[in-house]
């Protein structure tokens, strides 16, 4: 039973996320063999301000990317 974690910030639509599934979904059965039914994709939005890299916080960044 594959269990898949994606972290993402926010700001993802409805649609990405599907299609996001459905590619890992099927990615893994095409290149493992696992089945589809028992596949679980979990994704998680992590708020800009809770997320970090790079010696800084991701909303930081992006206010210094403007």
């Amino acid at each position: 039973m594959p269990y898949v974690n994606i972290q993402i910030t926010q700001g993802a639509t409805r649609a990405q996320k599907q299609a996001l599934v459905k590619d890992v979904t099927a990615s893994l059965a095409k290149h493992l063999g696992k089945k589809p039914e028992y596949t679980h994709v979990v994704i998680q939005e992590i708020a800009d301000e809770n997320w970090g890299f790079a010696g800084q916080l991701t909303d930081d960044w992006k206010r210094d990317q403007s």
